[in-house]
């Protein structure tokens, strides 16, 4: 592949600066493990990310980058983007390192990292399991751990109260800063950290398999359920995709999601992955 200077040395600024609570430890950083702050923190009295119009960052943006062998490709905007998954949070380990973009990781900041969106993008994040909300500002890449949609930083996580069991089911959500009206600050402070114990509707699934052939997609979903006979696994047509998804499910939480993943791909059986609908 032919690049000139500039371009060459962009892509490659782009891709050093790639990286992920996910990673595995390298010389870069201090602290092998990640972990929260040393001293517990009140997030309560940390506003939000405010969006504002800004340009596509100088690093984080190529086309298109692999890590692990797995290749994601950048979106050219965020318009109406709104996803359903699982986010995840880190801490201290890279507290005060580069983020993808060149900006320097601050975990009591309210920022996040994720795969496809561009740098920056500025996001709703909605934890369905208890209604709280926040905005954030995604400045870095990652998470590269399968089946994770977002990396929240520790501050965001904490005021949507997924530290504790280190993952949540969220709702990420682009915001057009050029549309965006804040709420007042006393609202805009409060709502992501009231006691807010209400559950949003939602479903959480393992998605084993995609296919045209509808005889395929019931050859795997028996086959699972042979083994998997406590399980409620379905053969569904989908007409938007026009394929018959596998799925099993819902599932009770993303611990039993990723046991139950792990198991069927140890056994060769197919490469699930996390879907919340």
């Amino acid at each position: 592949m032919t690049f000139t200077f500039k371009t060459s040395s962009l892509f490659l600024f782009s891709i050093i600066f790639i990286s992920s609570c996910s990673s595995p430890p390298t010389n870069r950083y201090q602290i092998r493990n990640d972990r929260a702050p040393d001293t517990e923190i009140d997030v309560s009295h940390i506003p939000d990310a405010v969006p504002k119009t800004e340009p596509r960052s100088q690093y984080g943006n190529p086309a298109s980058y692999k890590v692990r062998g797995k290749t994601y490709h950048v979106n050219q905007d965020s318009k109406g983007y709104s996803q359903r998954g699982v986010a995840s949070w880190y801490g201290q380990k890279f507290h005060g390192h580069r983020t993808s973009s060149g900006e320097t990781y601050d975990m009591y900041s309210m920022s996040a990292a994720h795969t496809t969106l561009p740098l920056p993008t500025y996001a709703r994040v909605t934890h369905l399991q208890n209604g709280r909300s926040v905005i954030v500002k995604i400045n870095d890449r990652g998470p590269f751990h399968d089946d994770r949609l977002i990396d929240l930083s520790y501050a965001a996580a904490k005021k949507l109260g997924i530290t504790a069991n280190g993952t949540g089911i969220v709702e990420v959500t682009a915001i057009d800063p050029d549309s965006y009206q804040a709420q007042p600050i006393a609202v805009a402070q409060s709502t992501p950290v009231q006691n807010n114990d209400t559950q949003l509707q939602y479903g959480l699934y393992l998605q084993a398999g995609a296919f045209v052939s509808r005889s395929n997609a019931e050859q795997l979903r028996s086959k699972l359920q042979t083994i998997y006979n406590e399980r409620k696994i379905t053969a569904s047509y989908y007409p938007d995709n026009q394929v018959y998804r596998v799925r099993i499910g819902p599932l009770a939480s993303v611990e039993e999601a990723d046991k139950l993943a792990n198991d069927i791909n140890h056994k060769g059986l197919a490469k699930p992955h996390i879907v919340v609908d």
